[in-house]
């Protein structure tokens, strides 16, 4: 099964809670996901950032709002344990635990109205409606992810629409911020245009030029095929080297990519959607707009020694 929503996470924490022990919260994730009969692939998929899982995140959630309203109790960094009032629900038994469910409760409905006091009232917090199925992290990241999608877009649109010779500064200054070919001055030097609306050359992989890797950049709309890629390889042995980049503005084939899984020169295949990210990630063509920081409580400060 898919990863259930923060929500419908609350009532099976609260019941993995009820034999009455201290937990943490890696034994809760690890409970709920024996219980819920979650699969590995469940349990690897991650927030945008790649930073945690989702599933992690929506119980790490599910724990901080049972928590508010009194129905879980944390009384050491790090536990949790259920309350008079988690027992008292469960002796109910709720088909479902949510938001709405914990509006009952005047410590949670303080809590949210706290909540609705820091944000303005044009600021929607998705996560804190009776509705919602995504994690504040989740929402934050899910409008990154979204930002960063439109950015890319636009990009593989202007590098496609603008000069050859542009194409080829974006190259070699991509190369340069990635940590190849040594100087901008340098890569240039290594790289030369060709008939077809590309470039290639040999650039240092390392600032020394002990290593170095034959380039090929396309500025193509068709995809490109096996037999491109064949004349890659046969490019690579006549210049002595062993590892090769790929460039295009297009796509590969599928015949081009199983192809470069069984030859023995290291050939790696950028496409035009591989490009504009590494763009982003190295800070070319584009420029930071804001930054946020998103702060978390720092339990260590408040032990005393």
């Amino acid at each position: 099964m898919a990863v259930p929503d923060f929500q419908s996470l609350m009532l099976p924490l609260l019941k993995f809670s009820a034999d009455g022990e201290e937990h943490t919260m890696q034994e809760a994730r690890e409970g709920l996901a024996k219980i819920m009969e979650l699969s590995q692939e469940d349990l690897e998929e991650r927030l945008p950032s790649g930073r945690q899982s989702t599933f992690a995140n929506r119980v790490a959630w599910a724990k901080v709002y049972l928590t508010q309203a009194g129905v879980l109790e944390s009384p050491k960094r790090g536990k949790f344990h259920i309350s008079d009032r988690g027992r008292k629900i469960l002796s109910e038994n709720p088909d479902r635990i949510d938001i709405k469910f914990l509006q009952r409760f005047e410590e949670f409905q303080a809590f949210r109205q706290a909540s609705s006091k820091n944000r303005t009232e044009k600021v929607t917090h998705t996560g804190d409606n009776e509705t919602a199925t995504t994690t504040p992290e989740e929402t934050l990241e899910q409008a990154y992810q979204q930002l960063r999608d439109e950015t890319a877009n636009e990009l593989l649109h202007l590098v496609k629409d603008n000069t050859p010779e542009f194409f080829e500064k974006l190259v070699v200054h991509l190369i340069v911020s990635m940590g190849y070919g040594g100087s901008v001055k340098e890569a240039g030097k290594a790289t030369r245009k060709t008939a077809d609306e590309g470039i290639d050359g040999v650039i240092k992989e390392d600032r020394l030029g002990l290593e170095t890797i034959y380039l090929q950049a396309k500025r193509w709309e068709a995809a490109v095929g096996r037999p491109e890629i064949q004349k890659f390889v046969g490019a690579l042995h006549g210049q002595r080297a062993k590892k090769g980049v790929f460039i295009t503005t297009s796509r590969f084939s599928k015949e081009a990519l199983d192809y470069v899984g069984q030859i023995d020169p290291k050939v790696v295949l950028i496409d035009g959607a591989d490009l504009v990210q590494m763009m982003i990630d190295h800070g070319v063509g584009v420029s930071t707009a804001a930054i946020y920081e998103v702060k978390k409580v720092d339990t260590d400060f408040f032990i005393e020694d």
